[in-house]
């Protein structure tokens, strides 16, 4: 028992949990917009047993992945060397290409249904999408999300109660801020399209790193992955972008009224 409760544990509990956090951000984002799509009477549910379920199978998923990790990287087909298109596809690499796909799909969605947008329209429909399906999509993406943090978490320490821990702090938080980050777009609607570029950038991200992971080769030229840095950065130029033009709008607002 006492074996357990190590200073080295405790470290690496804690720093999973910050890694938790930190790679939590764009799936909570996700989440948020999401839940939008059930109807708003629902969505505080949506969000907690979405997020709730996919704790259960992300603790489900680590177990998998330390049990058959040599399966998981294993390549399950491959298309083979030629001047256009190769590549070594596994099932890591297949989940993320499909999990990025279908993120910049739902951004480029929203952000199409917000050029036409009709609040009459939204206010009558309450919700595009059944309470199941916005929590299947929920736990889905959780799980596309998850693989980076569960292998970071691998990569930290072999103690399976240590990283389920931390999963399960980590969801415990995502539950706490879901509602908070979705109450803030909801007062503030103008940040949802700085969400859904951010949403889209991710997806490019998944991209990137999937057909780095199948190693995919396009005209000879391999796809390389966005680093975090690169990531971050124009995450980091996009909200200065929004917060210079809110205010110069305010500006020009201002100065209409005195004129």
């Amino acid at each position: 028992m006492e074996d357990l409760f190590t200073l080295e544990h405790l470290t690496s509990l804690v720093l999973l949990i910050m890694l938790q956090a930190v790679l939590g951000l764009d799936n909570l984002l996700y989440i948020s917009i999401a839940s939008k799509q059930a109807p708003e009477k629902d969505q505080a549910r949506v969000r907690t047993i979405g997020i709730a379920w996919a704790i259960v199978l992300r603790i489900v998923l680590l177990f998998l992945l330390l049990q058959l990790i040599q399966w998981f990287q294993n390549p399950w087909f491959v298309i083979a060397d030629n001047a256009y298109f190769s590549g070594s596809f596994n099932f890591h690499s297949i989940i993320v290409l499909i999990g990025g796909v279908f993120i910049m799909y739902t951004a480029l969605k929203e952000i199409w249904h917000m050029m036409y947008f009709d609040p009459q329209l939204e206010k009558s429909s309450g919700g595009t999408k059944s309470v199941t399906q916005v929590i299947l999509l929920i736990i889905v993406m959780n799980l596309v999300f998850s693989f980076d943090s569960i292998l970071g978490a691998m990569a930290l320490t072999d103690e399976f109660w240590v990283m389920a821990t931390a999963i399960v702090v980590g969801g415990l938080l995502m539950i706490w801020l879901s509602g908070r980050v979705t109450a803030f777009l909801k007062k503030n609607r103008l940040y949802e399209v700085l969400g859904l570029f951010i949403l889209f950038i991710v997806g490019i991200m998944l991209l990137s790193e999937g057909g780095h992971l199948a190693h995919i080769y396009v005209f000879g030229n391999p796809i390389t992955p966005m680093t975090k840095t690169t990531f971050y950065f124009v995450i980091t130029v996009l909200i200065l972008i929004d917060i210079v033009q809110s205010k110069y709008q305010k500006n020009l607002k201002h100065s209409g009224e005195k004129h």
